[in-house]
């Protein structure tokens, strides 16, 4: 894993924008994947996966997704098969993914991404619906 930061974002995602303006307010600025327009590979997928301790399944997002149409619900589904709709469907990718040296974290809540921050907050940071995250 490289140094560099990368953010798996959604800008119409508030939990997403958060994320990254919290990323900037240490300092640091990321490299930004919209991971809708420039989907992650399968390989990509399944490090930061892996990397993240989750399973696809953890990762899989319900809400404004087809999810249900998908029958994506059936617990008896093989891994493979949810990385195959996440791939087909990367609105069903859960969002969003931090990678830094010091690790991968699905960031929700936003502030989740301290935990892989080189640095830290230099101020409180006032998330968009004006939660207080303190420094």
């Amino acid at each position: 894993m490289s140094a560099e930061t990368v953010i798996y974002h959604n800008p119409a995602c508030a939990t997403s924008r958060n994320t990254l303006a919290m990323i900037r307010a240490t300092g640091i600025e990321p490299t930004v994947i919209e991971y809708l327009k420039t989907p992650p590979d399968r390989a990509t997928l399944e490090r930061l996966i892996g990397a993240a301790g989750l399973t696809p399944r953890a990762l899989l997002r319900e809400k404004g997704t087809p999810f249900a149409e998908l029958g994506l619900a059936d617990e008896s589904l093989a891994d493979d098969a949810l990385i195959d709709a996440m791939l087909a469907h990367p609105i069903l990718i859960n969002r969003p993914l931090v990678e830094t040296s010091l690790g991968v974290r699905l960031c929700r809540p936003s502030e989740v991404v301290l935990e892989i921050l080189p640095a830290p907050l230099a101020e409180d940071f006032v998330k968009e619906d004006g939660e207080v995250i303190r420094a």
